[in-house]
């Protein structure tokens, strides 16, 4: 967190000088939505759910990826500042890191809901997420029933410092607190599909025994599954989580054991409805859950 600090006065400053830009002449509001990455469908789905509500209510949208990159991130809110959007859906790539664009937004009196994962500081109208606590919990029920809360257990975790990653851990974690599992390794892949399988088949080389995977998102679950595979492990019970397309067909399959239903789509749709409260001038919740459902064949 220390080295976005050094630049958020930097960034301050510079963002100062964009206050005050031209007014849009043609009358219609505009959102911005910055999202994390477009590079998983979790979030083209979001970026998707968005569109749709925004149509629907006569918004236009300005979307700003910032490939996983929390600087790429800062500049993206640094270049929407300009662009006349009237309020900010910033998905967060990381919690610490996005303290600096919402400062950026708060700067420039520009209104920021947060989506899907927070961010740890700056001045937020509202938060817009699943529970993934409830979640992480959730895939925890699922295994002790389906292992009778018996064996070895990996979790692949997302990206480090993530409100998701936190919060789908730790609720797994307390879910399997009480039972007799072992977790046999904690590992990162970033909630990257090609990372999940590398980082699995390096735990499949120095731990022979294990009886289920769980992965903080469908990515990671389907690099692991493909990893499984390969060993020779088609018995491991892998769970997911975020609902993907590609993750419903394994899981109706057989492929995989279930995945945690995220409602990506559903989250975006909420968001907007929300911006559209906020720019009627009407009070919403600091935090407005989306419904979580565990899918399983």
């Amino acid at each position: 967190m220390k080295k976005f600090l050094s630049i958020i006065l930097t960034i301050i400053i510079s963002s100062s000088l964009l206050v005050g830009c031209a007014p849009k002449d043609d009358g219609v509001q505009r959102i911005g939505l910055i999202v994390s990455t477009l590079n998983n469908p979790f979030f083209v789905d979001l970026k998707a759910g968005v569109e749709k509500k925004a149509k629907e209510l006569g918004y236009d949208i300005v979307v700003l990826d910032s490939q996983n990159d929390p600087a790429k991130e800062v500049s993206n809110m640094e270049d929407i500042t300009v662009k006349n959007v009237d309020i900010v859906l910033l998905n967060p790539v990381d919690s610490d890191s996005a303290i600096a664009s919402v400062m950026i937004a708060n700067n420039s009196e520009l209104p920021v809901i947060t989506v899907d994962r927070v961010a740890n500081g700056g001045n937020i109208v509202s938060h817009i997420a699943s529970d993934n606590v409830a979640g992480g919990n959730m895939a925890a029920d699922f295994l002790i029933e389906k292992l009778g809360g018996k064996g070895n257990i990996v979790e692949l975790e997302g990206i480090a410092g993530s409100s998701a990653t936190r919060d789908r851990g730790a609720g797994f974690e307390e879910g399997i607190k009480n039972s007799e599992f072992n977790l046999v390794s904690k590992q990162s892949a970033d909630f990257d599909r090609t990372k999940g399988l590398s980082v699995m088949e390096n735990i499949i080389q120095s731990k022979d025994n294990i009886d289920a995977v769980f992965a903080q998102n469908d990515e990671m679950a389907l690099g692991a599954k493909k990893a499984l595979e390969a060993a020779n492990m088609n018995e491991v019970l892998v769970v997911g989580f975020d609902a993907t397309e590609d993750a419903l067909d394994a899981v109706k399959k057989g492929n995989m054991a279930a995945t945690v239903a995220q409602q990506p789509i559903l989250i975006g749709e909420t968001a907007v409805d929300a911006v559209h409260k906020v720019l009627s001038g009407e009070i919403i919740d600091a935090y407005i859950p989306v419904e979580l459902k565990l899918v399983t064949k």
